[in-house]
């Protein structure tokens, strides 16, 4: 069958329950053919390209990763419209002449949603706004309270009250997540050949992420695993993570890491017409496991390992973009990480 949209996914999951070995073929290899427009001569053409070995089965994970896939996913939608709630929020504010981010990088955070819902609650005093500040901020509550004359009209602050309550629903949503994950992940056996401790000195322990999960993540993915993800330089839990739910743990689907390279759309994939290269360059694949990797490769530059010296080595030679995808496939260390 055909990867159409989304309709593919309750036949495909019926054949599996029934024993049946299914082959997911990417339309990107038959789109050329012409003269077949019925869906019963596209079937009939499936299956002679199929009968002669010319078409390749994609990707698909296990089942219960296939689940925690899914409660990952959504987690991240409900992350990013949390995130855009956060931004309406501050337009609200700018549209006020509320300058609050002139002192405070992130409303998002302590003082700045002590702040924002102190607001909503109609507070206008911009001493007492100013006093709700953290004691580790860095602006004055003299600046605080420059930055929070504003004009106060009536229709931002209902824009301003709503998208709080969005915001409040969203995190909300992110728990029960979070809860299920937990839940899905304990489910799993422990890994039955642990990989043994390295001998070296263990580095400092990394900053969670700021939209993290609200249990020890690291601590399942572990034990699931068999080996810490985390101490490689440039992976934290959530590209770990995101990496489990893509790929899961059986890594023989790929032969060799070429292969699991250009299943991540990051080998070199030269357009020639006429003995001609008429374009280079990767190819436009939308794979979440390649993008979690293109952000821990960005995330080398200021790291004082044999990663980070090589990331900016190649980054100077070559600019940011082609040196984030040479330390995907190129260093030896990094297809370690891969």
């Amino acid at each position: 069958m055909q990867s159409t949209g989304v309709y593919w996914i309750p036949l495909y999951e019926i054949l599996e329950e029934h024993g049946f070995e299914v082959y997911l073929v990417n339309a990107r290899h038959t789109k050329n053919l012409p003269g077949r427009k019925s869906d019963v001569q596209e079937s009939q053409w499936l299956l002679k390209l199929h009968t002669y070995g010319l078409l390749n089965n994609s990707f698909q994970p296990a089942s219960e990763i296939r689940v925690l896939r899914t409660y990952w996913r959504q987690r991240g939608e409900h992350v990013r419209e949390a995130a855009t709630c956060i931004q309406r929020m501050q337009k609200a504010l700018t549209q006020m002449y509320v300058q609050l981010a002139n002192v405070i990088s992130d409303i998002s955070g302590l003082t700045g949603q002590a702040i924002v819902r102190a607001v909503v609650a109609g507070e206008r005093d911009p001493r007492k706004l100013a006093a709700l500040s953290h004691p580790r901020v860095q602006a004055s509550q003299e600046e605080i309270a420059k930055s929070l004359g504003g004009n106060w009209r009536p229709e931002l602050v209902f824009v301003l009250q709503q998208e709080v309550d969005m915001y409040d629903t969203y995190q909300k949503r992110i728990v029960e997540c979070d809860q299920r994950l937990h839940k899905h992940l304990a489910s799993f056996p422990d890994f039955l050949s642990p990989v043994p401790p390295p001998t070296q000195k263990p580095k400092t322990k990394k900053p969670a992420a700021k939209n993290a999960p609200r249990f020890d993540l690291n601590s399942e993915l572990q034990r699931v695993a068999g080996v810490d993800l985390t101490c490689i330089d440039g992976i934290d839990v959530m590209v770990a993570q995101t990496l489990l739910c893509e790929v899961g743990l059986d890594m023989s689907r790929w032969k060799t890491e070429s292969n699991f390279a250009s299943w991540l759309g990051l080998c070199p994939d030269n357009r020639i017409t006429g003995d001609k290269v008429r374009g280079r360059g990767t190819r436009r694949v939308v794979n979440r496991a390649a993008i979690a990797l293109r952000q821990a490769a960005n995330t080398l530059m200021r790291s004082r390992s044999y990663l980070g010296a090589q990331y900016r080595r190649l980054r100077t030679k070559l600019g940011a973009p082609k040196a984030i995808t040479a330390m995907l496939i190129d260093s030896p260390d990094s297809s370690i990480a891969c």
